[in-house]
């Protein structure tokens, strides 16, 4: 009876473990990963995580300092004593929240611009057939490589001979339909919007704008998500263009206020950091609340079943 029962035991182990090995995914090479691999890989990306972490800590602890204690040597992890006199001094001796507003306002309008253009150009490189659609495709793609440098001087022209340099409108301009968010855009559509949703949808008696709003805009959701994002904050961290057409100091943006407070009176550290940590609250806000469709929209493509 012993033998029996170890018999049938040796049996049902080795039943188990094709089933148990079954159900550890392999990597792409078709090896399962070790366990030494993935201490390698948590290493890394904690070395990572360390690396973008640490100046924000070390920013966000040194806004409580002292100036003095800024830049002191051996260096202090913490604030010791804390103090708020640097947001007190930032808020009663400049105008931070009107650069707060003036860069949010104008980065939100650019951010629902930008996203409604590149979604319908987007849609219609990707589903519709023209005269020129390569040629126009072609032309908008080729000036991802040209720097925003290059063409600021002759922007800034145009914007001054249509008489449009207010600063809400003229900050705005630049950010409106971005290459490389309508490149994104019809990619994505064609890869998740499929013809026969279209063709049904202009068989019940939709317009084209219907279709593209009841059909093809839910489905364009992760990648709304994450040109939201990537539009958002390069409007609201953009220095270049507001140091070129913002000249009242009433009307800078959160990257010229900080700029301004390296000015005449020396280069006031304790305050910049802790303007740069309230500045940094919008930016956090839009990733954490829309990550996800971040994520969804970025990885889009990359497995295929």
């Amino acid at each position: 009876m012993t033998a029996t029962t170890t018999a049938s035991h040796a049996e049902a182990t080795t039943r188990e473990e094709p089933s148990r090995a079954a159900r550890r995914p392999p990597n792409a090479a078709g090896h399962r990963p070790g366990r030494g691999g993935r201490v390698l890989l948590y290493a890394f990306l904690t070395s990572l995580l360390v690396v973008f972490a640490l100046p924000l800590l070390w920013a966000l602890s040194a806004s409580f300092k002292a100036r003095s204690d800024i830049f002191s040597y051996p260096p202090q992890p913490l604030p010791l004593p804390a103090t708020l006199e640097n947001y007190r001094g930032l808020l009663d001796a400049h105008p931070f929240w009107g650069w707060f507003v003036t860069s949010t306002v104008v980065a939100g309008i650019s951010t629902v611009v930008s996203v409604g253009l590149c979604s319908l150009a987007g849609f219609a490189f990707a589903k519709y057939r023209f005269r020129g659609k390569r040629f126009l495709f072609n032309l908008m793609f080729s000036s991802l490589a040209v720097p925003f440098a290059v063409i600021v001087v002759p922007l800034f022209v145009m914007v001054a001979k249509a008489h449009l340099t207010t600063p809400y409108f003229a900050l705005v301009v630049p950010w409106v339909a971005p290459a490389f968010g309508i490149f994104m855009m019809r990619q994505y559509t064609e890869q998740a919007v499929p013809d026969a949703l279209l063709d049904a949808g202009r068989v019940d008696g939709c317009t084209e704008f219907a279709v593209f709003r009841r059909i093809v805009l839910p489905l364009l959701r992760p990648a709304l998500g994450a040109l939201g994002v990537w539009s958002f904050l390069a409007s609201y961290n953009s220095l270049l263009w507001p140091l070129i057409v913002v000249s009242e100091p009433g009307d800078y943006t959160l990257p010229l206020g900080i700029q301004a407070l390296f000015g005449a009176t020396g280069r006031q550290y304790d305050l910049v950091l802790a303007a740069a940590v309230l500045a940094a609250v919008p930016s956090l806000l839009v990733f954490f609340l829309l990550r996800r469709q971040l994520l969804e929209g970025l990885t889009a493509g990359a497995v295929k079943s």
